[in-house]
């Protein structure tokens, strides 16, 4: 199947990028039982695998959330809906899930358990309870506050420097650069049409200068659109700069310095120095001077984004951090 979605000039001034918190603490829950493979975040999953463990003992509304998982068909949107902003509170998202009428709910619950197997009765139970959204949302609030919040000055890092590079590309270079990587399942034709693979029939989808809004996730949760009439139109994607290795070559430690060998494995993504200090958990004192350094070896360079500088390597830098630089 594949979803065509018409883009009109209107379309192109309106169209954004979006960081969503209550998003991506969903996919955290794919990630944590387990639907989805954690890859290059392995270790972050394996420590949260027992406060997950006790969030599914002492809410309801996880295990009925995690019970309609299902990859290639329709999944709930009123418990994960697209931002109506850029860079919306996790608290405001929230209160739009608590604001869903129950019958809503339990029709699209109805239509996700659609082709799978019956769930346990005490998950039924839950699904078609009067109270099913505030099951839900107390299970996402849990989520939040235990296991993605900590970690969250990180992620919103990640996140923001793929949003800040990719509105970049689309406001100076157009949609083909902007959706150039964002996904295999996506793409773009110049008369103005965008691709995107997926389940159920093949439909069009028409913006009508409404725009698109993209929602970048750390996690591999893959391609996830929101084509609903009662939602923004909005796709969410991995953004880049997650497989970003954190393990330090000795040979290259040995040389720069730990330090700024992890800051130059990061520009793998270009990035500001606000990022880079969620990013690596230095300070901004200490950050500058490192990349100071860097720049006066001629490892990284930096250019101007409306107020931040954004830095990333230099075909220098590239050939210092790649594997054949650093071998025995």
């Amino acid at each position: 199947m594949v979803y065509r979605i018409e883009v009109s000039p209107q379309d192109v001034v309106a169209s954004r990028f979006a960081i969503s918190p209550l998003i991506v603490t969903h996919h955290a829950l794919w990630i944590l039982s387990g639907r989805k493979s954690a890859s290059v975040w392995h270790s972050w999953a394996e420590r949260m695998r027992e406060p997950y463990r006790k969030l599914l003992a002492r809410h309801p509304g996880v295990g009925a959330t995690v019970a309609l998982f299902r990859e290639r068909h329709y999944n709930v949107d009123f418990c994960a809906p697209p931002p109506s902003g850029v860079n919306v509170p996790f608290e405001v998202e929230l209160a739009v899930v608590r604001a869903t009428p129950a019958a809503q709910a339990h029709e699209e619950i109805a239509r996700n358990l659609e082709g799978m197997p019956r769930p346990p009765e005490e998950i039924m139970s839950v699904l078609f309870s009067p109270g099913v959204v505030t099951f839900f949302a107390d299970a996402l609030q849990a989520v939040w506050d235990e296991i993605v919040a900590p970690s969250w000055p990180r992620f919103h890092a990640i996140l923001e420097r793929d949003v800040v590079q990719r509105a970049g590309r689309l406001a100076t270079h157009g949609w083909a650069a902007a959706l150039n990587d964002l996904d295999p399942k996506v793409r773009w034709h110049p008369s103005g049409v965008i691709e995107v693979e997926g389940s159920g029939p093949d439909r069009t989808h028409t913006l009508g200068g409404r725009g698109l809004l993209f929602v970048p996730t750390v996690f591999p949760a893959g391609l996830g659109s929101y084509l609903e009439e009662r939602w923004p139109y909005a796709i969410s994607y991995p953004a880049r700069g997650t497989g970003i290795p954190h393990e330090v070559p000795d040979g290259l430690a040995g040389l720069i310095g730990r330090a700024r060998a992890r800051l130059l494995l990061e520009l793998a993504v270009p990035a500001t120095t606000t990022q880079l200090v969620a990013l690596l958990g230095l300070s901004l004192g200490t950050v500058g001077g490192h990349l100071g350094a860097l720049r006066g070896a001629g490892l990284v360079t930096g250019s101007r984004t409306g107020r931040s500088v954004l830095y990333h390597r230099t075909t220098l830098g590239d050939l210092l951090i790649s594997p054949s630089a650093h071998r025995p």
